[in-house]
């Protein structure tokens, strides 16, 4: 506005002076829109949140449970990118942990036992699994001129390094009269292996465990099923364990983690189908197998006293013939504060 001989003239905004004005109103409104995407967490290239906590897992070719959560966004949906890394057995799984490969693995009491023999790791909650049907789906293989556990002194029998398998085999033999010093015990990385080695006469017995692998026993000729654990005092009880480093630095996505563990394991049994597609898409196991094995072994994120006294039970052994060198305080390697978080109405063990 400009004044010219007393007359006030209005004059109308140049074309230039528009053009800054939308400019600078464009840029406050994605100062705005930036200003709101950041709070609600950047996201990388591949459309992850760069604000999730990356958790690697030490996981199997058989086990659906962690490929259910990751699948279904159960992880992703609680702020964690989750990361499966297959091992050829738990107990490898787990002495990744040493090495830092993983940072939570699951196994048996056995090769769970052995990690927290060694230092700064901790359960963080089993997985349930102490049931007379999921003992039984451990199977005993053997060659047809063994028709007892009587028959088996003197042969040469698998063992799964770094497994329980050792502990069954000796209360197996024991309730046969046979010691464990009676037989030769073949260490190997893999059930592969031992099923090899049974089929090319190196072997005189193994344990076995999964529809898939029991199917490719049981077509083995020459080789029979003897037995299977539920007919031993053994109860496998399931564990998962982390470092103290990683539980101190992460609680609260711990919690997290098995609570998405938990909602995996209530999806998996109540979509059959769906999981057995994921395997077979994913570790190529066959579908039939997995749906066989889904309702045997279920996941029940907890803690349980029956968890407890397989694991005291285990550990006492493993003390007694020298696998622990140094015994201790089991109740100090239980860290289940962020499980009772997430699920208290599953923690019904306490101290």
């Amino acid at each position: 506005m400009t004044r010219s001989n007393g007359v006030y003239i209005v004059r109308k905004p140049s074309i230039v002076t528009g053009v800054l004005i939308l400019f600078l109103a464009t840029a406050l409104l994605l100062s705005g829109c930036s200003s709101n995407a950041a709070g609600s967490g950047a996201k990388d290239a591949t459309g992850k949140n760069t604000d999730n906590v990356k958790i690697r897992i030490a996981d199997t070719s058989t086990n659906p449970t962690f490929r259910v959560a990751i699948a279904k966004g159960f992880f992703e949906n609680r702020g964690i990118d989750a990361e499966s890394i297959t091992f050829g057995s738990p107990a490898e799984g787990v002495n990744a942990l040493f090495i830092k490969q993983v940072d939570i693995a699951y196994g048996a009491d056995f090769p769970v036992l052995n990690a927290l023999s060694k230092g700064e790791y901790s359960v963080i909650a089993s997985a349930g699994q102490t049931t007379d049907e999921a003992a039984a789906a451990w199977k005993l293989y053997a060659k047809e001129d063994i028709q007892s556990g009587a028959d088996l002194k003197g042969k040469k029998v698998s063992f799964i390094r770094g497994t329980f398998i050792p502990y069954l085999w000796d209360e197996y033999l024991k309730d046969q009269g046979v010691a464990l010093s009676d037989v030769t015990q073949i260490g190997q990385g893999a059930f592969d292996e031992a099923y090899i080695a049974l089929k090319q006469g190196d072997l005189d017995a193994a344990w076995v465990i999964g529809s898939a692998l029991t199917d490719k026993f049981d077509a083995l000729e020459g080789v029979h099923q003897l037995t299977d654990m539920s007919q031993t005092p053994i109860r496998l009880g399931m564990g998962l364990v982390s470092s103290n480093e990683f539980i101190q630095a992460n609680p609260e996505k711990i919690s997290d983690f098995l609570a998405a563990l938990d909602e995996a394991s209530t999806y998996a049994q109540a979509h059959p189908e769906e999981v057995a597609d994921l395997m077979y898409q994913e570790t190529k196991q066959p579908k039939d197998a997995t749906l066989k094995d889904l309702p045997i072994n279920p996941w029940e994120v907890g803690f349980t006293q029956a968890a407890y006294d397989s694991l005291a039970g285990q550990k006492q052994y493993m003390v007694d013939t020298g696998i622990i060198e140094q015994d201790f305080d089991l109740d100090s390697k239980l860290d289940l504060t962020s499980l009772q978080q997430a699920l208290p109405d599953k923690v019904t063990y306490s101290k």
